[in-house]
């Protein structure tokens, strides 16, 4: 047994959208279908928005700040307790900030769930 990582996993969110709530609902189903073999394997797995997408909405209600500054905010928070992050296929500046700062960290960088410690397939 590996020992357990928190792995966050980036991807794209709204990128490739127009804003288009079906599509940003599609990217975040897509982030969330790694969460089964990250949990499978051993770790925790977190996604930013999970944590970013209720805050901006209280902090909307109260006029207090724009969505980018919550998402990103919260993804460079989120690095400082992460262990690894999974980084899914697509364009997306956000997922590739949160790939700069793990790197900066020294943190492992996987590019599919088979990368991950401790990976059963199905």
């Amino acid at each position: 047994m590996t020992t357990p990582q928190l792995i966050l996993i980036a991807g794209p969110y709204r990128s490739g959208t127009g804003g288009d709530p079906a599509l940003i609902a599609a990217n975040l189903a897509r982030l969330e279908e790694a969460s089964a073999p990250i949990f499978r394997a051993g770790h925790v797995p977190m996604i930013g928005e999970w944590v970013a997408l209720p805050v901006l909405r209280e902090l909307e209600a109260v006029g207090e700040v724009g969505d980018a500054d919550v998402m990103y905010e919260t993804a460079a928070r989120l690095l400082r307790h992460c262990d690894a992050v999974l980084r899914l296929p697509g364009e997306s500046s956000g997922a590739d900030t949160d790939v700069r700062i793990a790197r900066e960290r020294g943190l492992p960088v996987y590019t599919a769930v088979e990368q991950i410690p401790g990976y059963v397939a199905p």
